[in-house]
């Protein structure tokens, strides 16, 4: 493995490439991690399975084209292959720190923001399907949002549980609920993180610097209702982002919708707790669109 990765890195840079020393990282769910260094220059390393290829390679896809916008610090691409049993993806080593109040949370709120009025997408989705944690992330483009959030989104999740014996409401009948919530919200499709929590941001010496993206073109009310799932960021984070471009009015109503999702996707991975918070978010959701 080590060898395929110098190889790969030299061919990159179009001169040799060593291992001197390589540190094992510790924290990541999903892949192995390294800190590799020639002596000189310094790599981030994300190692798999041989499968998880195509996966590297989306990953490096969505990274590039963040980076591409020119509004969002991302890790540079160095380079992405294989060995015989192995997958694995090159990065820009970066030293990072998490958020603070001291200007990193202000600016990231506005790059975010930024982010979300880049480019002139049409419709929503990707030109790839991608994963979210370990699930299945299909983007299948659509020209209407309720349509493609409730059946791309909650209905693919909840047809994940049901083929593993959990299941907490008629699927068909969740779709239609989130479809018609979102029926009148058509919002601009924005480039999204998709997978914006604490974990995956931080900052460098540089600026706040974002990773670990599950990108899409979709609701830009996605990524923050996301921040405000597992801990929120921090209040200086959402007035950089208000500064920049203000959240619509009627936000705090779809708020429910787009969380469960994420909700949806740990029950999927990870069981247990989630199952309450689902339930809940469903029921907001069913009370919402439920006649009065």
């Amino acid at each position: 493995m080590w060898r395929a990765i110098e190889h790969a890195i030299s061919e990159h840079f179009d001169t040799p490439f060593t291992i001197e020393e390589h540190e094992k990282l510790t924290g990541g769910d999903i892949n192995q991690a390294y800190v590799i260094t020639s002596g000189e220059q310094r790599f981030f390393v994300k190692v798999n399975d041989k499968n998880h290829s195509e996966r590297f390679q989306i990953e490096a896809e969505q990274l590039a084209l963040l980076k591409q916008s020119n509004t969002v610090n991302t890790p540079k691409v160095i380079t992405f292959g294989h060995s015989k049993q192995h997958a694995f993806l090159v990065l820009e080593f970066l030293v990072l720190k998490p958020l603070d109040s001291t200007g990193g949370s202000y600016e990231f709120g506005q790059q975010l923001a930024k982010l979300h009025r880049w480019g002139d997408q049409k419709e929503y989705g990707n030109d790839l399907d991608n994963f979210i944690g370990e699930t299945l992330q299909p983007n299948t483009w659509m020209k209407n949002w309720s349509r493609f959030f409730s059946e791309q989104r909650i209905g693919w999740q909840l047809q994940l549980l049901k083929e593993k014996g959990v299941h907490i409401v008629d699927i068909e009948e969740c779709i239609e609920e989130v479809h018609q919530l979102l029926l009148n919200h058509a919002p601009r499709p924005s480039l999204l993180h998709g997978d914006l929590w604490h974990g995956n941001v931080g900052q460098s010496v540089h600026g706040p610097v974002i990773y670990d993206p599950a990108s899409y073109w979709g609701d830009r009310e996605c990524d923050i209702a996301m921040t405000e799932l597992f801990g929120a960021f921090d209040h200086d984070f959402y007035r950089g982002y208000n500064d920049e471009w203000p959240l619509d009015s009627q936000y705090e109503s779809r708020k429910p919708v787009y969380q469960l999702y994420h909700v949806l996707n740990h029950l999927n991975l990870f069981g247990g707790q989630y199952l309450s918070q689902a339930e809940t978010l469903i029921d907001t959701i069913m009370r919402e669109q439920s006649p009065t």
